[in-house]
């Protein structure tokens, strides 16, 4: 069994996959909660365990960490918070506020009760890293999607507070921002656009994992852009 866990959050996505993929090639022993299940465990099984959680509950954020933290031959180490979701819409005088409040809950609240879920783990375990993934979008906005840009950029402020407030405590928390993601699901929905300038999940995967390694120590508190070449 591998000597690490890794807990992460949204491993089914286009992102995700790619996230789970370089985990699972460096020997980490990798949990991903689902929503509803599917089919086949992959050929992974031995290091990748799959249980159906509801992260946006409280109860089924505590299940997904119990889960990774359950190997006592493997600690858990790292969270990965890649789960959320993007919608656009009108300017901010068009948006319903239901339409606005969903993408907190979507990007925000699992992020939040994922991690406040994990960190007296880590900190028993002697300390790891969390890894928010927010967007590009949470520094430079972009007309129409006021409440993901707005969800984002908390996502980006929470793990400031973390870094800060558990710093001393050997748990370091850092922000990947991506630009536009060059998945199947990005390239049906803007099938016109240049998606040579669009940033590949593999290459977000590899920073994602260096800042979740111990190479990644000194580090924390760092808003890491990952645009392609956009």
């Amino acid at each position: 069994m591998a000597g690490r866990s890794v807990l992460v959050t949204g491993g089914f996505g286009g992102l995700g996959g790619a996230v789970v993929a370089s985990f699972v090639e460096a020997g980490w022993r990798v949990v991903v909660p689902e929503r509803t299940a599917r089919p086949g465990p992959g050929p992974a099984a031995d290091q990748l365990v799959r249980l159906v959680a509801d992260l946006s509950e409280p109860e089924g954020a505590a299940r997904a960490v119990e889960a990774a933290a359950d190997a006592p031959a493997a600690p858990l180490r790292a969270v990965v918070n890649l789960a959320g979701g993007y919608a656009s819409g009108g300017l901010v005088h068009e948006t319903p506020i239901a339409d606005f409040e969903r993408m907190l809950t979507v990007n925000l609240r699992p992020t939040y009760l994922v991690t406040q879920a994990a960190l007296p783990h880590l900190v028993a375990a002697g300390g790891g890293a969390v890894v928010c993934v927010a967007a590009r979008a949470a520094l430079t906005p972009f007309p129409g999607a006021a409440g993901y840009v707005t969800a984002k950029a908390a996502v980006l402020a929470l793990a400031n507070a973390v870094a800060v407030e558990y710093r001393s405590r050997n748990v370091r928390c850092n922000t990947v921002l991506p630009s536009v993601i060059d998945t199947p699901a990005n390239r049906a929905a803007q099938p016109d656009a240049d998606h040579s300038r669009w940033v590949a999940p593999a290459e977000i995967a590899s920073v994602i994992r260096f800042l979740a390694s111990a190479d990644s120590a000194p580090t924390s508190g760092a808003t890491v852009p990952v645009y392609g070449r956009a």
